[in-house]
């Protein structure tokens, strides 16, 4: 569906246009020479229109199931029961897809692939097919676990198998230069080696503090390339009360900040804080990656935590990974991708994960092996957060 822009793809020409002829979904009735097929609208969210109509409009009557009994092509000019139709519909971004559209499907996310999965399909599918492609066959090349491995996670960072795909193709193309240039049978490609077909690694420093640290806290983000760690950096300055923000911070998270500090504010007694402390001080939240835009409402109790620790001076655990929205109150509210978001902190290190209790239900969408090798600690106020983030003398 694709740049479809034409409202006849789907409906069909009137005869009385030159060259008019049946839509795509009355052309694959006729190809298929069954009434009930299953149909495959990809890449629906890439629909565009223009002044020869809204395809997306027409595609309302086919996939709506109290009226699809009736669909008549412009072409046919006779109705036609689409009821027994399997719809598959694909979209990247459901945000593309209009909300009437929307409306009329069962939605089903699917998540990202997590490093494992896409180890097998690098072994399974990817490799032989790259392999295949260059005229070369399993004994000319080996290519072991742990260089895949070292593919997914240092050459590339994405939600599904494209990029590991076109890595693994360049690795064979050069070892297939190299047989044919230096005469031999068989390349072998070692870890360290592999920066010889690839380069040096794209991503391998970790965003990760080493060691506990006072006004840093690692949160987590999801992204469309799947999860990523987002450390929380605070410090405080002579000032006259600013909440200085940077990082290209959209507005959703500027107000996260904005509450955090709210509630610390309300709670100032209890930390043990002079009651003018933000009178005084200047508050600069930073968050790393500046040329990265960053929004959403994941990261407030990252920030609060951070503010926290940089006006009390106590260092925060350096093992630890949070997410969740705060309320003024101090409320622990659910948030969105907790597996895309609990994978990026295994791979940098994390081993406690602080979340939303919520949120609970959503661990056990996370393989197996990563939930053992992980502490998860479920809250519902900021109370419960600050009880497990504290580095202890």
């Amino acid at each position: 569906m694709g740049g479809i822009r034409d409202e006849a793809e789907i409906r069909g020409h009137r005869r009385t246009y030159v060259a008019a002829m049946a839509g795509r979904i009355m052309e694959g009735i006729r190809r298929c020479g069954v009434k009930n097929p299953v149909f495959l609208l990809d890449e629906i969210d890439k629909l565009s229109h223009d002044y020869q109509g809204d395809p997306a409009s027409a595609l309302l009557e086919v996939l709506d199931p109290a009226q699809n009994c009736t669909f008549t092509d412009h072409y046919v000019d006779l109705p036609f029961d689409l009821s027994s139709v399997f719809w598959i519909v694909t979209a990247n971004d459901m945000g593309g897809i209009p909300r009437a559209l929307r409306d009329r499907m069962e939605i089903i996310t699917l998540t990202s692939y997590t490093e494992q999965e896409k180890l097998e399909i690098a072994k399974r599918y990817l490799l032989p097919r790259q392999r295949k492609e260059n005229g070369l066959t399993a004994s000319n090349i080996s290519l072991g676990v742990g260089v895949i491995r070292r593919v997914i996670a240092e050459y590339t960072r994405e939600a599904g198998v494209r990029e590991l795909e076109r890595k693994l193709g360049e690795i064979c193309r050069k070892a297939a230069r190299r047989i044919v240039e230096d005469d031999v049978k068989r390349v072998s490609v070692a870890a360290k080696s592999l920066e010889d077909f690839l380069g040096r690694p794209k991503f391998i420093h970790s965003k990760a503090e080493k060691e506990p640290q006072v006004g840093v806290v690692i949160g987590m983000a999801w992204t469309e390339l799947g999860g990523d760690i987002l450390p929380a950096e605070v410090t405080i300055l002579k000032g006259k009360g600013n909440l200085i923000l940077t990082g290209q911070l959209g507005d959703v998270m500027k107000e996260s900040a904005q509450a955090g500090l709210s509630y610390i504010r309300s709670r100032s007694k209890r930390f043990k804080l002079p009651k003018d402390f933000y009178e005084k001080n200047d508050i600069h939240i930073h968050l790393p990656e500046g040329a990265v835009p960053k929004d959403g409402p994941s990261a407030g109790i990252t920030m609060a935590t951070a503010m926290l620790s940089a006006l009390t001076d106590r260092k925060v655990k350096s093992d630890v990974a949070m997410t969740g929205e705060i309320t003024l109150r101090g409320r622990i509210l659910p948030i969105g991708g907790l597996k895309e978001k609990v994978l990026a902190a295994h791979r940098e290190g994390m081993h406690t994960i602080i979340l939303p209790k919520e949120n609970l239900r959503d661990v056990e969408e996370i393989p197996k092996p990563i939930r053992d090798e992980m502490e998860f600690v479920p809250v519902t106020s900021m109370d419960e957060v600050l009880d497990h983030v504290w580095v202890t003398s």
